[in-house]
């Protein structure tokens, strides 16, 4: 039997015994968070450093693959569509983007475009890669032709853009002009949703700077086909940059979101046992004073 003088003692010993426990059991879950959130941080610094060298590469071979959009630009200024059958003509619109997640916006913003553009003036809808489709799925399933998937993975091939080419020829439809939504890489650290036209052959064969030209119509049937199959080319390129540029840049900011977060449980954590290392003191002293 206790004494009428220690058993107030002992209830308060009772009372930080119980807050001891509650406080060891939540500086266990703090703990098992900061390993949680070290983990995720060297995940994200690692997926930084491949993003970073792929983007060195990706950054080389848009810049080859340049010269083929230049080449297109040189051959619709010159053989310019005449404005006054602009009304009637029919239009493929071609949303280019990806696969692969954990790069920011960049998918959306391409469905955004897509939706501005389609909203605009309608037209039928071709996609490339899973993420945009499955975003502009949800408002234009009707108007979806053809899509594709795998494009991306590594740096566009001018065989990839050709079968996109020759896809859309086939099984996209009757269409006037193609028009390509694609990101345009600005610089590392920015991009944006740009939209390239490229006519159908009929188009061209009408245009003033080919009727002064004696021409069979295979050769204008053919130039067009090319000159579609190096538009996407050169766009697919540039939106796999623009897409590794933006994965470093989110994997950056998860990284340093990581640190900081681990910095604010390193903080809780720390005041946790300063609080266990008080409540411990404090029974000391009170079982001390009882005695």
């Amino acid at each position: 039997m206790f004494t009428r003088g220690a058993r107030p003692a002992l209830a308060v010993a009772r009372t930080a015994s119980k807050q001891q426990q509650a406080g060891m059991a939540t500086l266990k879950e703090i703990d098992q968070r900061l390993k949680s959130v070290r983990n995720i941080e060297k995940i994200t610094k690692s997926m930084k450093v491949v993003a970073s060298t792929k983007l060195t590469r990706a950054e080389r071979s848009m810049r080859e693959a340049k010269k083929y959009g230049a080449a297109n630009n040189e051959l619709f200024d010159h053989a310019k569509v005449d404005e006054d059958a602009a009304n009637d003509k029919k239009i493929l619109y071609l949303a280019m983007s990806s696969d692969g997640g954990l790069c920011g916006g960049i998918h959306s913003t391409i469905s955004r475009a897509t939706k501005k553009a389609v909203a605009e003036q309608d037209g039928a809808l071709a996609i490339v890669g899973d993420k945009p489709k499955s975003q502009l799925a949800r408002v234009f399933a009707d108007k979806i032709k053809v899509s594709f998937s795998g494009v991306g993975k590594d740096v566009p091939t001018f065989a990839e853009a050709s079968a996109i080419a020759d896809e859309l020829i086939k099984n996209a439809g009757e269409w006037d002009e193609v028009r390509i939504i694609s990101n345009a890489y600005i610089s590392a650290l920015s991009y944006e949703a740009r939209e390239t036209i490229v006519v159908a052959a009929d188009a061209l064969r009408q245009s003033s700077g080919f009727q002064q030209y004696e021409m069979e119509d295979d050769v204008s049937k053919d130039l067009a086909e090319f000159s579609l199959a190096n538009a996407i080319y050169a766009k697919l390129v540039e939106g796999h940059a623009a897409e590794i540029s933006a994965r470093r840049t989110a994997m950056e900011n998860a990284s340093n979101n990581a640190q900081d977060m681990m910095s604010s449980l390193q903080l809780q954590y720390n005041r946790g046992r300063q609080a266990v290392i008080t409540t411990e003191l404090i029974d000391i002293i009170t079982g001390a004073s009882a005695l």
